[in-house]
């Protein structure tokens, strides 16, 4: 019986998840696979819609009672982090601050606005709205938002729409923490899917990506949005690194410091801290 998958088609997801996708890794069955930005699949995996889905890290505490959380093929890591944007008006940004701001964010659960929620605690914006990813540059750029939070392939497009960078939020956790940032993780639906089976799977996967990346250059590239090759390059280099195959003592870590300080404010429902029980069982 197949198992159904939902990822993104971002090109570290359809990467990371080529050869698993194209029957290629042995003793791991097929695969139906969805593509949705990860605020939707945040809310499917509410519903238990799929067996193996990516979601955000900062989901996890409404999931883990139904899903694993495997130890790869997500997306962490260090110089990768959301973006907060703002016009760049005659060689400035339009503004220094979000005071009394309007701000499109691409989803109300994505560790993009965790994150801007932990560094922005105490100078709240006057408004949030949800926004689609593609739809954020474009609308702070015309003045529809003041500013935006971004993700992803943005790191490398956002001034090509006369934006700055108000705050990389990468950039703040990694010097507040110490650690890498934990964006997009891998869960396996319990009772459905055995965990370790699916992560071996997963990192056959990844690794035959690895070993040759021109196989999955088609697939990849289909299913990029009309990104650039050499963006796609970028993307996948950022985004697809040791901690994919595995988040080891530091992924850990990182995951437990960003929804243990997020619960501590009120941001999210308290999770266990025990990887035993909370991470990976």
């Amino acid at each position: 019986m197949a198992l159904s998958l939902a990822i993104s088609p971002c090109p570290n997801d359809t990467f990371v998840f080529h050869a698993l996708v194209h029957g290629q890794v042995p003793g791991a069955p097929p695969v139906e696979v969805t593509y949705a930005d990860v605020d939707v699949t945040n809310t499917a995996a509410e519903r238990g819609a799929f067996d193996l889905v990516k979601v955000s890290y900062a989901a996890l505490p409404w999931l883990l009672e139904d899903y694993h959380l495997l130890p790869c093929g997500g997306a962490l890591g260090r110089g990768c982090g959301p973006l907060v944007l703002t016009r760049d008006r005659d060689g400035g940004p339009d503004r220094d601050d979000l005071a009394g701001a309007t701000v499109a964010v691409p989803g109300d659960r994505t560790t993009a606005y965790l994150l801007f929620r932990l560094w922005s605690a105490g100078r709240t914006p006057q408004r949030i709205e949800v926004v689609p990813f593609h739809e954020i540059m474009p609308g702070v750029a015309a003045g529809r938002y003041d500013a935006g939070l971004v993700i992803h392939e943005a790191r490398f497009t956002y001034p090509r729409h006369g934006l700055t960078a108000l705050v990389d939020l990468g950039e703040w956790w990694e010097s507040d923490t110490g650690l890498p940032i934990p964006l997009g993780a891998i869960l396996a639906r319990r009772g459905v899917v055995d965990p370790q089976q699916a992560a071996g799977w997963i990192r056959d996967s990844v690794q035959r990506a690895w070993a040759d990346p021109a196989a999955s250059r088609g697939y990849v590239l289909a299913h990029a949005q009309e990104m650039e090759p050499d963006v796609v390059d970028r993307h996948i280099g950022l985004y697809v690194n040791e901690f994919t195959a595995d988040l080891g003592e530091a992924g850990f870590a990182a995951v437990e410091a960003l929804l243990g300080r997020a619960a501590d404010a009120g941001l999210v429902p308290q999770t266990s801290s025990s990887r035993a029980t909370a991470w990976t069982s």
